[in-house]
């Protein structure tokens, strides 16, 4: 394989002008939202001097995604998305304009400040689904992948370099300016959205309620490469979070240094960038199923490398190779997922995966910690990391179809449609 054809394959970007345009608007949006995460967890921190109250603010992130998560991708398939889109973005703008105003009068509890998070993240659980909608629409299927894989280098940018300029930003003119910043960049994220197509929903395929997420529900467990996918994700991010695990694996090998702590997860994003620049290498392979496979075993093994390694570099190393792995899982189960569900289901099944991606490691993160206080800290990331590998082999071999799923060939170009230039 050529270098040409290692590096992230741009040729979504040249193909669409909707996606472009979409891609431009969240990439920016999300730089934006990560800058007032970290202004929501100092300005709580500032308020409380509690790492309870801190832990809180995953929680009033997390609650709404799965409480509502279902219930919002059954509107989602029964409603025009790019209207719903439109609507809940907004609603995440007004909630970070409320934010930006209770920074510049400070006089919010530490209450009223999660509250708003919460309300900001009842909107991200419609949003988030009905973006995850607008790819298969947008690209031919071959390209899929491709476009997840400059997705999710637009996520790990963010995570790179959003918590930098948020500092930054709180440091020269304090929390309302960087709530303010990212209200702003909810603009982008608008006008990518008004550059789709409209995009209608068959009302009649989809029961409202209950009935529309147990349909959803009955169609993840009864489908082998849905169910095999989702459950790859959830095993690997439950049986084998390493966050929770740093400070006392770095108390524990590397002597409590903190700039080796705040060196662990920048390895990850790092690694997770570079997958992405050379996404080409396994987004064209023909076997996407064994590539995700691969990736989520290769997440576990590495874990397994860092938890016996007794060098800091050479850890850290491992941690990037566990980063690539991620991204690698991420990007081939979100084109399986999204190719092989009909589109009348593609918003429940969205919300489910974007369940799993916000419950799992959260669930994750917990396990760990409960087993390091009865074990240690390297037993249980060892433990982990062997437990994935373990719980990827046996899906695997549960799963035939999954392992012998085959990419979507190239189609002959079309002629462009008006309606998304």
């Amino acid at each position: 394989m050529g270098m040409r054809n290692t590096l992230l394959d741009v040729a979504p970007l040249r193909s669409s002008p909707a996606f472009r345009r979409l891609w431009a608007g969240q990439a920016l949006s999300g730089f934006g939202s990560q800058m007032s995460l970290v202004a929501v967890l100092y300005q709580v921190w500032q308020k409380t001097g509690s790492t309870v109250w801190t832990g809180a603010v995953g929680l009033a992130q997390a609650l709404p995604l799965t409480v509502l998560g279902l219930f919002a991708g059954t509107l989602i398939d029964r409603v025009d998305r790019r209207k719903f889109y439109l609507a809940t973005t907004s609603g995440q703008a007004l909630c970070a304009l409320l934010l930006a105003l209770q920074g510049f009068l400070g006089h919010v509890p530490p209450g009223g400040l999660l509250l708003l998070v919460t309300v900001q993240f009842c909107f991200v659980a419609g949003s988030g689904p009905a973006s995850r909608t607008f790819v298969p629409r947008l690209l031919p299927a071959h390209q899929l992948s491709a476009g997840l894989a400059l997705n999710r280098i637009s996520f790990q940018s963010a995570m790179l370099l959003g918590p930098a300029a948020g500092g930054l930003l709180i440091g020269g003119v304090g929390v309302g300016g960087c709530y303010s910043a990212d209200a702003l960049t909810f603009a982008a994220a608008i006008y990518g959205a008004l550059g789709l197509p409209p995009m209608p929903a068959t009302r009649d395929a989809t029961r409202p309620g209950l009935s529309g997420v147990r349909d959803g529900l009955a169609f993840v467990v009864r489908t082998p490469v849905i169910r095999g996918a989702l459950l790859t994700d959830l095993a690997t991010t439950v049986l084998s979070m390493p966050v929770s695990l740093f400070p006392l694996i770095n108390e524990e090998r590397f002597g409590g240094n903190p700039r080796t702590l705040g060196l662990f997860l920048s390895a990850i994003a790092v690694g997770g960038v570079a997958a992405s620049v050379l996404s080409g290498a396994f987004t064209r392979l023909p076997r996407p199923g064994l590539v995700m496979l691969g990736g989520s075993a290769s997440w576990g093994g590495a874990l397994v490398l860092f938890g016996l390694t007794p060098l800091a570099w050479l850890g850290l190393g491992c941690l990037v190779l566990a980063g690539a792995a991620d991204t690698v899982s991420v990007v081939t189960r979100g084109a399986i997922v999204q190719l092989h569900t009909p589109d009348e289901l593609l918003g429940r099944v969205a919300a489910a995966e974007q369940i799993v991606g916000q419950a799992g490691p959260d669930l994750g993160n917990m396990a760990g910690g409960l087993v390091a206080a009865a074990t240690t800290g390297v037993t249980a990331l060892i433990g982990g990391g062997l437990a994935c590998i373990c719980a990827v082999t046996w899906i695997g071999t549960a799963t035939p179809g999954l392992r012998r799923l085959q990419a979507p060939a190239p189609q002959p170009a079309a002629p462009a449609d008006p309606q998304v230039a």
